[in-house]
């Protein structure tokens, strides 16, 4: 077993550059959804779509490769995962 601390992710969406093209859905569907105005939204444990700009979920880790394969592949670089002690993005369009 592995003592290997994983570090807390959070992800949010830019709806501004989102294609709709729901790769995000594919990959992860119980963290995005597409809402009636055919962009992905983060949504949360309950469900719940996160709908404010910058609305963040954590990310649970079962889904965290579905994630990051998600922000990875999104056509419109609008998935941002990032650290949420200091909220430095790990994986996104602004990751270092």
């Amino acid at each position: 077993m592995s003592n290997e601390v994983v570090e807390a992710l959070e992800v949010w969406i830019d709806q501004d550059l989102c294609t709709g093209d729901g790769i995000c859905v594919q990959y992860a569907p119980d963290v995005f959804e597409l809402d009636i105005d055919g962009l992905a939204y983060v949504k949360g444990e309950d469900a719940e779509l996160r709908q404010a700009p910058g609305a963040t979920v954590p990310v649970p880790l079962p889904l965290l490769t579905d994630v990051v394969d998600s922000a990875r592949d999104c056509p419109g670089d609008c998935i941002h995962v990032r650290r949420v002690s200091d909220s430095v993005e790990l994986y996104g369009p602004d990751a270092e």
